[in-house]
C-alpha cells in the first residue's frame, strides 16, 4: 500500500490523515488550547510542536514506512494559479519569514518537508487561499488604484467542482461551474475550463451579507457611519468581517440557532436568513452572467449547507440556471491528497513555485 500523509494546520487544532489508494485510512483532528498556543511567539514557533504531535499520529498506525509523499495545507504566498506545488526553497522561505502575512496555514507546507525530509519522499501544497485565475476585466473595481483581488475557499471550490464535473460525466477542465461555500464567511466563485476565473470576494466586503460579515453596503451610508463615529481602519474591519451580517441584525452567528429560533416562529430570524439566501443567490446569478449562461452545475457547499433549509431556499432562486448539487461541510483533506496523487499518478505535474510570477 503507497500511503500519502496530509496535514492541515488550524489556528486551535492539527488535522492530520492517511489516505491510500483514494481511500482515506485514518484521520485525527487535535484540538490545542488557548494556553497550549500562547506559550509560542508566534506561528512559525509552533513547528516542534506540531511535528510531534503529527508524528505520534503516523507511528501509532505504524504506517512510516507505507508513506510515498507529504502533502500540507497552502498558506499565505504571493498569488499563484491553481494546482499541486512542490516544496521549495523560495516557498519556505516565504512561509518562515511570513513574507505574506502570518496564518497557521503557513505550517502546512513547512511541517510536509519536514516529514518528507526524514522520509526521502516528496512535498507538495494545494490550492493555497491565493490562488488567482481572475480574468482581467474581473480585475476592474470601478475605481483606478484599487483592484479587486481573489479571495475564497479555493481548496474546496476546486475540489467540490472536479466532484460534480465527474458525476456529470464530465471533466473540470473542460467544465463550467459555479461554487458557493457558505460558512462563516461565503465565497462563490466560477469556475471555466479548470481555472477559477472570477471569485465574489466576501473578505473585501463584497456579495452577500453571512453570519458574521457584511457583503456589500451601500457606499455613501457607510462613508458616513465612518465619518460619523470617527473610526479607523481596523474598527472598520471589525465591522464588515466580524460584526455584520447574521450577528448585527440577529445577535447569532451559529445558523443552527437561528434554524431553531425560525422552527419556534420567530419571523425576524426568517427575514434575515432568507436575505442572506437571498443574496447568495443573486451572486450565483451574477456569475451565470460571467459563464454567458453556460453552467454545468450549482454546487452548494460548507457548513451551511448541512441544513435543508438553506439549501431549499437558495435551490429555489438557482435551479433553473443549471442543476444544483449539495456538498454539505468541506472537503479540504481528500483534496488536499487527491491533488498529491494526481502529481504521483503523472496525471498532472508538480508545479515550481520558483518560478512562477505573481499575479496581477
Amino acid at each position: 500500500m503507497e500511503a500519502i500523509l496530509v496535514i492541515n494546520p488550524g489556528s486551535t487544532s492539527t488535522k492530520t490523515a492517511i489516505f491510500a489508494d483514494h481511500k482515506l485510512v485514518a484521520e485525527e483532528t487535535l484540538r490545542h488550547s488557548v494556553e497550549e498556543i500562547a506559550q509560542f511567539d508566534g506561528v512559525i514557533s509552533q513547528t516542534e510542536f506540531r511535528y510531534k504531535i503529527i508524528l505520534s499520529f503516523v507511528e501509532k498506525l505504524e504506517m512510516t514506512d507505507k508513506l510515498v509523499a507529504v502533502v500540507g495545507r497552502g498558506g499565505l504566498l504571493k498569488p499563484i494559479p491553481g494546482g499541486t506545488y512542490a516544496v521549495g526553497e523560495e516557498m519556505l522561505h516565504d512561509l518562515e519569514t511570513e513574507k505574506y502575512n502570518t496564518h497557521a496555514s503557513n505550517l502546512g507546507g513547512i511541517l510536509a518537508n519536514e516529514f518528507a525530509k526524514s522520509l526521502n519522499i516528496p512535498a507538495f501544497i494545494v490550492d493555497p487561499v491565493v490562488v488567482d485565475e481572475m480574468k482581467p476585466l474581473a480585475r476592474i473595481s470601478g475605481l483606478k488604484g484599487i483592484d479587486r483581488r481573489s479571495v475564497g475557499h479555493a481548496l474546496n471550490q476546486k475540489a467540490v467542482s472536479r466532484k460534480a464535473t465527474e458525476e456529470l460525466g464530465k471533466t473540470y477542465e473542460t467544465s463550467s461551474v459555479i461554487v458557493a461555500h457558505l460558512g462563516g464567511g461565503i465565497s462563490v466563485g466560477a469556475h471555466q475550463n479548470g481555472k477559477m476565473v472570477d471569485v465574489i470576494n466576501g473578505l473585501d466586503g463584497e456579495g452577500p451579507y453571512t453570519p458574521e460579515r457584511s457583503g456589500s453596503l451601500p457606499l455613501i451610508d457607510f462613508a458616513n457611519l465612518i465619518i460619523t463615529e470617527n473610526l479607523e481602519l481596523g474598527d472598520v474591519k471589525k465591522i464588515i468581517a466580524g460584526n455584520a451580517g447574521l450577528k448585527s441584525y440577529l445577535g447569532e452567528t451559529d445558523l443552527r440557532e437561528v434554524i431553531k429560533r425560525i422552527d419556534q416562529g420567530e419571523e425576524d430570524a426568517k427575514y434575515y436568513l432568507d436575505g442572506m439566501c437571498y443574496q447568495v443567490a443573486k451572486s450565483i446569478g451574477e456569475l451565470a452572467v460571467v459563464l454567458e449562461g453556460k453552467v454545468d452545475a450549482i454546487c452548494l457547499t460548507g457548513g451551511a449547507i448541512y441544513s435543508d433549509y438553506i439549501l431549499g431556499q437558495i435551490s429555489q432562486y438557482v435551479e433553473w440556471i443549471a442543476p444544483v448539487k449539495a456538498y454539505p461541510g468541506e472537503m479540504e483533506m481528500e483534496a488536499l491528497y487527491e491533488g498529491a496523487a494526481r502529481v504521483l499518478a503523472g496525471e498532472e505535474k508538480a508545479l515550481d513555485y520558483g518560478s512562477v510570477e505573481i499575479v496581477k
